[in-house]
């Protein structure tokens, strides 16, 4: 009971504030009450703007601990390096001295011993010694070829994170430059208004508000689909009308409608949301506590590491504000919204997605 308690807390406050928003842009801004299409669309950029900032630099911390843990793996790498390589060059003389001794003949006494012998007792004599020095040796040589890939391996590792270090650090650049230029551009914006100060303070207000809560809403559906796609091949597999098969050609047709119910039927979350398929898009949006969310996407057909159907975020609004790329790809990353053929059949795999006319059209054919 608490935590329901709780969550309904954090449920009103998160309105409250959403309410308190409006209200601030009312009562602080009169000029609002008859809006000027010039002055809302001017605020509303420099709202969006701010809301790129702190999404933008959530981006440059996650780029530097990303950054961090990349340097310490690459430290502990090089320290293994040099354990092997004081391994090997142990191993390196005697390696080296065996196969000397193979090459300039000095092992042939072996072969010569094995031939002159007196008796059987002899024989056997000669063959255990002979296979005790060979043991030896291949063991050595083996030991050593291990130690040397293992040392190749590692460097050829390391080159790999290395380009991988260079790459965050060419991101890192990249989006604190991008950040800079947005926080003179507002701040160039903000010096010719007069009601500058009352912008800050909406600024500063709706950031508090996106991410005390807004964030948190983003992925409570983004988590509900996530968990809802999982359970897409087996609602196809239990509706047949969806699955046309001719010959070794399947299609799934999934309208817009049936979808929604779907997911309604999968989380409570959806009974205010809802997918529309048009013109090679996926567009989903709803409203809940005074918070709306629009998802604007497309599907694409991928085959590494497996054949499946992702879907990939063009565009996300949160109460009518454009999130930067850097928001949805990082999305994209925590919560798979993927679709794999391979799970209504086994043999199938995915060659073509279109979305039009209200319908998710899918068609498969016979993997080879």
């Amino acid at each position: 009971m608490p935590l329901i308690l709780s969550a309904n807390r954090n449920r009103i406050s998160a309105a409250a504030i959403a309410v308190l928003l409006m209200a601030t842009l009312l009562i602080r801004l009169p000029v609002w009450a008859e809006p000027q299409p010039a002055a809302e669309e001017d605020m509303h950029t420099l709202l969006e703007k701010s809301l790129s900032v702190v999404e933008i630099d959530k981006e440059i911390s996650r780029i530097q601990e990303q950054k961090k843990q990349l340097a310490l793996t690459m430290s502990d790498a090089e320290q293994q390096l040099l354990q092997q390589e004081q391994q090997i060059s142990e191993k390196q003389d005697e390696a080296g001295s065996i196969l000397r001794a193979y090459y300039m003949g000095d092992r042939d006494f072996l072969f010569a011993a094995l031939l002159s012998f007196d008796s059987l007792s002899e024989l056997f004599q000669m063959i255990d010694y002979a296979e005790i020095i060979l043991t030896h040796d291949k063991n050595t040589l083996n030991t050593y070829m291990e130690q040397y890939r293992k040392v190749k391996d590692g460097y050829n590792e390391l080159a790999v994170r290395r380009s991988e270090l260079t790459a965050l650090e060419d991101q890192l650049q990249t989006q604190k430059l991008r950040v800079l230029a947005l926080e003179k551009n507002l701040d160039e914006q903000l010096a010719g208004r007069s009601d500058a100060e009352r912008i800050r303070i909406l600024i500063n207000e709706l950031t508090s508000f996106w991410e005390s809560a807004g964030m948190d809403e983003v992925k409570q559906y983004f988590r509900a689909l996530s968990k809802a796609m999982q359970k897409l091949p087996s609602w196809v597999q239990d509706n047949k009308q969806l699955l046309d098969i001719k010959g070794f050609n399947y299609t799934i047709t999934v309208p817009e409608g049936d979808l929604n119910s779907f997911l309604r039927e999968q989380n409570d979350i959806f009974k205010h949301f809802s997918f529309q398929f048009a013109d090679g898009k996926v567009t989903a949006q709803g409203k809940r506590d005074n918070m709306e969310i629009k998802i604007t996407g497309h599907y694409t057909i991928e085959n590494d590491p497996k054949n499946a159907i992702l879907f990939h975020v063009d565009e996300l609004y949160f109460n009518g504000f454009s999130l930067p790329d850097t928001t949805r790809k990082s999305l994209e990353k925590e919560f798979d919204l993927g679709f794999y053929p391979d799970l209504i059949v086994s043999f199938l795999k995915a060659k073509e997605v279109e979305m039009k006319d209200g319908e998710l059209v899918i068609k498969l054919n016979l993997k080879l």
